[in-house]
């Protein structure tokens, strides 16, 4: 594991979001404090030394003990060395490192219970560290982590410090008295004092006041925008930026929080092979519930702790046909404990044949241009899964021999080499979840959400087997994930609907046979009829015990479009009383940008999950830990805008991190791109004003505590951030340099949900609009950095235009260039390379053939072979897909992706405009350890860059050098689709000429 180094207030780049009349923007400057010198070693031989406590409230161990090894070294006997009781709630133990500059430690209570971190072990420094719930950080929770300044005794300063909208496990006070010297970085431990405040008091000698910074013992800073604050003597409270003098003690009214939570209740498990799904209902707390703690006996592991943050836990990788028993305690953030609940027990079935192989590749996602394919649209490797569904007739694909389910995952696996030589790294791939409803090829209306469609997989190739025939080749999977809702017909193992059927004269062509025992799986065909079972599970003629559909069977009055006589609980919908308010929405959407876009139904085949609900988190958080298991390298999010802020934050976006954490380690959680569609489909930087239905607003963290029942927090949030306005949202510099300076981006406020670029893609129609547009709104977005930009997608064009992009090819070539140079990530929709389909409907349902669309059938333009030696080069390539690979976007593209993957500035920079005259110019650099990467960019028109640091600059489309000794370049335009990338010290021409860059 690798630690942030700690750095003085005046040095750190930690942003912690706010607003005003809650936290102000907290920027470090450089005139906040720098720390007092250090001293130089005295000696090469000198011994390093750890002083590590370790939180006990919510273990309650009789005893604790240290099982540890320094760096290089050998570990302790097990079960390690006692800790000695340090203050209320921690012990301690000091160990001596010799030379290692760190060690490696676990924790355990000597009787079989371990804290090893999650199977990772705790990687700690030197001097005093805590470990707090799994959260490492650099602080001394008994005293000081440093010497303090040693004023003769006078005054005091008491000092509270509220972290209760920053999250912080461990809070340091970084002072300086007036006219006296500043504490060693990272200054004074603050000892707990309630919940979500902090205390320290200080002896000011004879100074009457002090500067203070804050800081999480971890690198995140708090020095008031860069000014620090002025703290008197007496009490002091400094809560969102506010320092209130002589003011009350904030814990005084406020009785220790002693009440545990209740005992988690409905524990279940089910085994999967050697994999166990465990959920349970939340459970409750007079403050907040903070985690779960999950107990595992059984097996040959002893007593396994697990901590858990939602309800649902799958546990992996276990024994055999063995038996274990799970517990779940609840714990609040004051540390109580609740009892165990009633046990759970469970018996592991056979190992697969073919176990999960996969483990997501883990770097930079800003490193990785984006390929899009509607997998069943893509290239057909396995024609025997073909199908054409109930509206293949109906829709015209039959007379094209077109059906719906085409593409596979065989098909892509043969084409991978297709997308590498393109230059693309990641591929993105829609829903993968087994569908049901009549038109279910391009995945969103899922089903059941814990299996793949067969419809796309073959022997060989699975999506295990994609996953990791992507991942041989240094390719990663994004899969589209939706969270929102289901199918028509509900989700298979949440809920399903019954609906009235009857196969008479009129419906026999629709309801088919019930077939017993028969699960619905997408593929199986009927020999009776040669048509795949659809729904014959789902009918009923007689009415169902507890049926809440009003008239059932009763006919409407109406008819269908055949002239058939429709009834009463026939067709699924919101408001027919089919669905239990507990599991789904029971209304339709009527406006779009406010509060009943998130709980009511888009459309008659989108089931709108209640995703407050317990039940419904469990089930989609279990699935996608599935997927997360297998490898994927993220999830593209699918109608993020309709789930509100507040369930994300709570629920869906820390169980991902915490499963990938889990599985994989804190990096690989670090680089798991998780990108949201956040429909927001006009031209101002705020959607018509509603900030809760803009696509920024999605990458933070909520500024308040709302209520702790979901449902009830998503209003309040809702109509909070309403009021609030577009002026206070929170802002961000992570996307921008300071001046020509990188900085260290701070993503402390950051949501983990990155966004597409809905403003660049609305106004991709020209290309200045859109970059002029994107830029506007990146101060509102946490890291506009990893925003996914594309022009066109399998939804809309440009100004949501319902056809593909046609803008020609010159203008294709222009957007191309802005994409692959500027800030963020860029995307292609298949096909766009060779302007498929342009013009053409993207989606007309099944009203019409699908090979008219936008969505038309790919594979006949790859057919023959091709192989790519390494990304945007193809060593071979015969057949239909060779003169598919000579089209000029294609060549264009595979420059532009070998530019930008030589020029760590295009990939990860940040950027500005200061100092540059042009349309679209640009300066973008990225600093990290040996590497130091500086950019101009220009595309189309010329531009001038002045204020920039003198030095030899290297175009890397023509090679040509420029020396500047004036801190001022001027470069000629280059023409429409063209660019210029001048380099500091940059590697020289990149490629060969093309059509388009030249």
């Amino acid at each position: 594991m690798t630690r942030p180094p700690l750095r003085p207030p005046g040095r750190a780049v930690a942003v912690l979001a706010v607003t005003a009349g809650l936290l102000g923007l907290l920027t470090a400057r450089p005139d906040a404090p720098a720390p007092a010198p250090r001293t130089a070693p005295v000696a090469a031989t000198a011994e390093n030394t750890a002083s590590v406590f370790y939180w006990t409230k919510t273990k309650n161990w009789a005893r604790y003990n240290l099982h540890w090894a320094p760096d290089g070294g050998s570990w302790t006997t097990v079960p390690g060395v006692a800790m000695e009781a340090a203050c209320t709630d921690w012990v301690k133990k000091t160990v001596s490192l010799g030379t290692a500059a760190g060690l490696q430690a676990t924790f355990t209570n000597g009787s079989g219970t371990w804290d090893n971190n999650g199977g990772r072990n705790y990687a700690l420094g030197t001097g005093s560290l805590t470990v707090k719930d799994g959260v490492i950080a650099h602080s001394d929770p008994c005293a000081g982590t440093g010497p303090e300044p040693t004023p003769t005794p006078g005054a005091k300063a008491t000092v509270y410090y509220s972290t209760a909208a920053l999250g912080w496990s461990t809070a340091n006070l970084h002072y300086q008295p007036a006219g006296g010297a500043w504490t060693t970085v990272p200054g004074v431990g603050m000892q707990a004092a309630c919940t979500g405040w902090w205390k320290r008091e200080v002896d000011l000698g004879t100074a009457t006041s002090l500067r203070a910074a804050f800081n999480n013992g971890n690198g995140t800073w708090d020095n008031n925008g860069g000014a620090d604050y002025t703290i008197g003597a007496g009490v002091s409270t400094v809560r969102n930026n506010a320092v209130t003098a002589n003011a009350a003690d904030p814990c005084a009214a406020e009785a220790p929080d002693t009440q545990a939570p209740t005992v988690p209740a409905k524990v279940t498990a089910a085994a999967d092979g050697v994999s166990v799904l465990l959920t349970w209902d939340p459970a409750t707390d007079n403050k907040a519930v903070a985690k779960y703690q999950v107990t595992r006996v059984g097996g040959s592991g002893g007593t396994v702790v697990t901590d858990v943050g939602s309800t649902v836990f799958s546990d992996t990788g276990l024994a055999e046909r063995t038996a274990y028993t799970y517990t779940v305690s609840a714990v609040d953030a004051a540390g109580n404990v609740s009892a165990a609940s009633a046990p759970a027990t469970v018996t592991t079935g056979d190992k697969p044949a073919t176990p999960a192989t996969g483990r997501p590749l883990g770097t930079d996602p800003r490193k990785d241009p984006v390929y899009f394919v509607l997998t069943a649209r893509f290239n057909d490797g396995d024609p025997s899964n073909n199908r054409g569904g109930s509206q293949h007739v109906k829709s015209g694909n039959a007379a094209n021999d077109d059906p719906m389910f085409r593409g596979d995952f065989k098909g892509l696996i043969q084409k991978l080499d297709y997308v590498k030589g393109l230059g693309f790294s990641a591929i993105w791939v829609t829903p993968v979840v087994l569908n049901r409803s009549d038109y279910d090829y391009h995945g969103y209306h899922g089903y059941d959400f814990y299996k793949v469609d067969p419809r796309l997989e073959s022997a060989g190739a699975s999506y295990q087997d994609l996953i990791d025939a992507a991942h041989a080749k240094g390719m990663k999977i994004y899969q589209d994930v939706v969270y929102n809702h289901s199918s028509r017909w509900g989700a298979k193992g949440l809920f399903t609907p019954t609906v009235y059927g009857v196969r008479d004269s009129q419906w026999s062509w629709y309801y088919d046979e019930k077939q017993p025992g028969f699960a619905y799986d997408g593929l199986t065909v009927d020999p009776k009829t040669g048509k795949s079972y659809y729904n014959g599970d789902l009918w009923s003629t007689a009415e169902p015990a507890g049926n809440t559909c009003l008239n059932w069977g009763k006919p409407t009055g109406g008819k269908s479009a055949e002239g058939y006589i429709l009834y009463n609980c026939q067709w699924p919908s919101p408001t027919s009383g089919m669905f239990p308010k507990a599991l789904y929405h029971n209304c339709w959407l009527g406006n779009w940008e406010g509060e009943d876009s998130r709980s009511c139904w888009l459309h008659d085949d989108l089931a709108d999950f209640n995703t407050e609900s317990a039940a419904v988190q469990n089930y989609l958080i279990g699935a996608y830990d599935k997927y997360i298991d297998m490898g994927v390298d993220g999830f593209r999010v699918d109608t993020a805008v309709h789930v509100p802020r507040t369930t994300w934050n709570r629920r869906f976006l820390p169980a991902i991190q915490e499963r990938v954490t889990q599985k994989f380690g804190a990096e690989a959680a670090k680089n798991f791109l998780v990108f949201g569609e956040v429909g927001a489909f006009v031209n101002d930087k705020w959607n018509r004003g509603s900030v809760n239905h803009s696509a920024q607003f999605f990458t933070w963290k909520e500024r308040k505590e709302y209520d702790a029942d979901d449902a009830k927090a998503a209003v309040e949030m809702y109509d909070y951030e309403n009021q609030a306005g577009t002026a206070a949202q929170p802002t961000s510099t992570n996307a921008f340099l300071d001046g020509n300076a990188y900085h260290q981006p701070d993503h402390s406020k950051f949501s983990g949900m990155n966004i597409i670029d809905m403003r660049m893609h609305m106004n991709f129609g020209d290309a200045a609009n859109a970059f002029h547009n994107g830029k506007d709104s990146d101060d509102a977005t946490n890291d506009a950095t990893y925003n996914v930009v594309y022009v066109d997608s399998h939804d809309y064009g440009p100004n949501k235009s319902a056809e593909r992009y046609a803008g020609g090819t010159d203008a294709w070539a222009e957007n191309m260039s802005l994409m692959w140079t500027f800030r963020g990530i860029p995307t292609l929709y298949y096909g766009s390379e060779i302007e498929f389909q342009k013009g053409k409907k993207i989606d007309c349902g099944p009203t019409c053939p699908l090979a008219t669309t936008g969505r038309a059938y790919f594979g006949d333009h790859l057919a023959g072979s091709v192989t790519a030696s390494d990304f945007s080069q193809v060593s071979a390539a015969s057949g239909a897909v060779a003169t598919t690979l000579e089209q000029p976007l294609v060549k264009h593209v595979q420059r532009l992706n070998q530019i930008r993957r030589a020029v760590p500035a295009l990939q990860m920079g940040q950027y500005s405009t200061e100092g540059i005259s042009g349309g679209m110019a640009f300066k973008r650099r990225y600093t990290s350890g040996g590497t130091d990467s500086f950019a101009l960019v220009t595309v189309t028109g010329g531009a001038t860059y002045t204020g920039i640091p003198n030095g030899t600059y290297t175009d890397a489309v023509t090679g040509d050098v420029r020396t500047v000794t004036g801190g001022t370049l001027t470069v000629a335009a280059p023409g429409k689709g063209n660019l210029r990338v001048y380099v500091l010290n940059g590697p020289g021409r990149i490629g060969t000429a093309g059509p388009y860059l030249k």
